[in-house]
């Protein structure tokens, strides 16, 4: 984060002396990224945060993946990996599945309905982007909200559950990265603060307002950290509730931000998808398709031009609106694309006539570039529309 927050009781000078009305000294905590060189927080607790009673592995969920080969742009219809009652039994840590991957970033989904077990993510930061429904998110520096159309950025080691709000399910499209996730470079000071041209600003980011305290004994928290074998889990029992944070200050803590609040940054012809970007992670960005107006010169074609990324691959979340390139694709609400780097990809032919004259788009969609290949996850493998690599030419294969 880039700017500093102060919430709760903390002392007027760090590293000092700090006690409760009965003159019990609180334990300061400095979380921080980066080896004590980058952004920090200093959290006070009742309790020892890092006294364990038990630990026992935990068996992560399937985090195997299979190579995209042949290399060809993949549909995923996300909607079709849970039916009406997983809500009801799944929550948004434990009942996610895997739907691409690399070694810098994995995406999954998930539809929930239970409150989660206590969490803690020590591989790297979490995105997560509320599709539909609404929860609460608590945290050890506090709690956030979220409903449609909310990101939840968690930092790294962030102890936290999940637990869903209102009569639908919360549907969570979870982008976990194996690094920290924030606003990119270019949209800030060199000291921090959001630029003019930045299309959000600090004010449209929320963190927790005050702290949460919760009590309790022998509490189970899931850890997912890094093992020799790639990701491993670890179930602690901590012998005091890890909410038991009195205040804290400091850079880095967790937020929201609704991408309704993201500007749009339009031009007379078609604006590339940079323009787009709402957070960076190593080796890969995230971006939004927010609605909009569209380009304005005399003869602009408002769809994407076709374009070869040959650093990246592309992945398109479609959650909102109706979006123009993929009409006649089989592209829905709920679908995901993937086009790989190495495959020329863009509007299917019938769309850019389509478009011609088009003022604006109504159109929602959440997209991942990674500058690695990126993998199958099972849950990418179980709901694969096969015919759509073939629906630029409009026949399939020859064998």
């Amino acid at each position: 984060m880039p700017h500093y927050r102060s919430v709760g009781s903390v002392p007027p000078k760090r590293h000092t002396q700090h006690r409760d009305p009965s003159g019990n000294l609180y334990r300061e905590e400095l979380m921080g990224e980066e080896g004590f060189s980058s952004d920090s927080s200093l959290l006070y607790h009742s309790g020892v945060p890092s006294a364990v009673v038990d630990a026992t592995p935990w068996e992560l969920p399937d985090r195997s993946t299979t190579e995209n080969r042949p290399l060809l742009p993949r549909h995923l219809r996300l909607h079709s990996l849970f039916d009406s009652l997983d809500a009801k039994r799944l929550d948004v840590v434990t009942g996610r599945r895997l739907v691409l991957g690399n070694a810098d970033v994995r995406i999954s989904y998930v539809v929930a309905g239970e409150t989660s077990p206590l969490y803690r993510n020590a591989v790297g930061d979490e995105c997560v982007y509320v599709e539909s429904g609404s929860a609460t998110i608590e945290t050890v520096f506090g709690t956030l909200t979220a409903a449609a159309g909310t990101y939840v950025v968690l930092p790294r080691s962030t102890t936290h559950r999940w637990i869903p709000t209102g009569s639908d399910p919360l549907r969570a499209y979870v982008i976990e990265a194996s690094s920290h996730i924030g606003p990119p470079a270019r949209y800030l000071s060199r000291y921090g603060q959001f630029l003019e041209h930045a299309p959000y600003c600090e004010r449209d980011l929320h963190g927790p307002t005050g702290p949460l305290l919760v009590s309790g004994s022998d509490v189970e928290v899931l850890v997912r950290h890094r093992g020799s074998r790639g990701d491993a889990g670890t179930r602690y029992v901590v012998p005091e509730h890890p909410f038991d944070v009195v205040g804290w200050d400091g850079c880095l803590y967790p937020f929201t931000f609704d991408v309704a609040d993201f500007e749009p940054i339009t031009g007379r012809v078609h604006q590339p998808p940079p323009v787009h970007q709402v957070f960076a992670g190593e080796n890969f960005v995230i971006c939004n398709f927010v609605p909009r107006k569209v380009d304005y010169h005399p003869l602009a074609v408002p769809v994407p031009y076709y374009h070869s990324n040959v650093d990246s691959d592309e992945v398109m979340f479609y959650c909102g609106g109706d979006y123009e390139a993929r009409k006649g694709s089989g592209i829905a609400l709920g679908s995901v694309s993937l086009h790989p780097g190495g495959h020329s990809h863009g509007p299917q032919p019938s769309a850019i006539e389509k478009a011609l004259g088009a003022e604006r788009f109504d159109e929602l969609a959440v997209m991942v570039d990674t500058f690695r290949p990126l993998e199958l996850g099972e849950g990418g493998r179980a709901c694969e529309d096969p015919a759509y690599a073939w629906t630029w030419a409009g026949r399939g294969p020859l064998s």
